[in-house]
């Protein structure tokens, strides 16, 4: 069997635009975080803006935990379908209400409100989308072919990042600075919930994956076992999370708050900026597939060491790099972000393939969610302060000492490379194939 739904063309197509326009949706608001602060916040003080713009960021993040439990749930008892149609819909409404929102000028402190309600319901979206949606590509996928396939996540996901950045790099050049604070920033917000909802549209057409449905029966006779089973795996939630701390904090170094960083901090000039992001990103598109089919031939562990070491080594070094030229951005980004796609590109598979298949959604959101908000969600705060009050070192630092935490965590991975997911109904480890440590 090489595909479980008829139109594999349709199911890749619904499941990348969903997830890509939930990405844009989710991260054109750290991209244009320094043109709307003042708009939501006391405008007196441009840094004291944007940290609280940023906190808001990581506030949204607390909600993506519940976010992964309410639709992990959804999507392991009701199905992988139902939970993604529901992730993009609520996704798009919050970009919506943060587009069209009044500003702290004309409503005060009701503006920051809004903005906070509209990201706590993104970060539910956000934290049951990333679950369900590596859920259903992994069930979907050949299984020879699974390493491949699961790039789509990021690949769909940095489609939807790269667009964002494109679209403030082509804002920002021929709109003004002053037109971009009073109403350029709202464009991507507006054109996120306009999208999302066609997003919304074309996966409620999607099929529930055979997996899912060959399992249903079993499920249905053990209503209420899904927290149990939870709880037999406690070393599989810990790899989850382990794996995910340092990976979240470098992806959203580089990939998502570097051109607002570099044009805070470091002076960049802000349409130079967003064009090295813009360019950078295109690079870690190009190697996502290839990390996933190198992964398929050689086997996921060894690709995660190659990327772990990669991003330990360079570091200190890639951050030395960023100095006030956008040019300087663009190739420490790039090299941070070929590294970066060899943990991003695999991860859904290895998620997928470590979970048995009534816990799978929700067993990888829950812990994932919790160690995205904690440390991912942190990440673009920490980095402005740290360096804000001229340590820009401990931020690197912290970030090295998570990733050798996820490198210690790998050695204590099966090799999943071509397991079967539709044997892994039970949590157990012998359904895994190939080495083990």
């Amino acid at each position: 069997m090489t595909t479980v739904v008829p139109d594999r063309r349709r199911t890749l197509f619904g499941l990348g635009a969903g997830n890509a326009m939930e990405w844009f949706d989710w991260n054109v608001y750290a991209t244009f975080a320094s043109f709307f602060a003042s708009q939501f916040f006391n405008a007196h003080s441009a840094v004291s803006a944007l940290l609280s713009t940023l906190a808001v960021f990581a506030v949204g993040f607390a909600a993506r935990p519940i976010g992964g439990w309410v639709f992990g749930w959804v999507a392991d008892r009701k199905g992988r379908q139902l939970a993604m149609a529901l992730t993009v819909a609520i996704a798009a409404a919050g970009s919506l209400v943060i587009g069209l929102s009044p500003t702290y000028g004309q409503i005060g402190v009701w503006a920051s409100v809004i903005l906070v309600v509209a990201r706590l319901a993104q970060g539910l979206a956000h934290g049951g989308e990333l679950p369900s949606a590596q859920t259903y590509i992994a069930e979907v996928a050949p299984p020879a072919r699974r390493g491949l396939w699961s790039s789509l996540i990021y690949f769909s996901g940095t489609c939807g990042v790269l667009v964002g950045t494109l679209l403030g790099a082509v804002l920002s050049g021929v709109l003004s600075h002053q037109q971009m604070l009073s109403f350029g920033w709202r464009i991507p917000f507006i054109l996120g919930g306009v999208f999302g909802l066609y997003s919304l549209y074309v996966r409620l057409r999607m099929r529930e994956t055979e997996v899912f449905q060959a399992s249903k029966n079993n499920a249905a006779k053990e209503k209420g076992q899904i927290w149990q089973t939870i709880k037999k795996n406690p070393k599989l939630l810990a790899q989850v999370v382990g794996l995910t701390v340092g990976a979240t904090v470098i992806y959203y170094m580089w990939a998502v708050a570097a051109p607002s960083y570099a044009i805070t901090v470091r002076g960049v000039p802000p349409t130079g900026a967003l064009w090295a992001g813009v360019f950078a990103n295109v690079v870690f598109l190009i190697a996502l597939p290839l990390w996933g089919i190198v992964s398929d031939r050689i086997g996921r562990k060894p690709v995660l060491f190659i990327a772990i070491a990669g991003l330990l080594l360079l570091s200190f070094p890639l951050n030395a790099m960023v100095g006030h030229e956008p040019w300087q951005l663009f190739v420490a980004m790039s090299i941070a972000l070929l590294f970066m796609a060899g943990f991003s590109s695999i991860g859904p598979a290895v998620y997928a393939e470590i979970f048995p298949t009534r816990i799978r959604a929700v067993g990888v959101g829950v812990p994932y969610s919790i160690a995205v908000a904690a440390f991912g969600g942190t990440a673009p705060y920490l980095q402005t302060l740290f360096a804000g009050n001229g340590h820009p070192s401990l931020f690197i630092i912290y970030g090295i000492v998570l990733m050798v935490i996820s490198a210690l965590v790998t050695f204590t991975l099966p090799e999943t490379r071509g397991v079967d997911l539709r044997e892994k109904t039970e949590p157990v480890d012998r359904a895994v194939t190939g080495s083990g440590t």
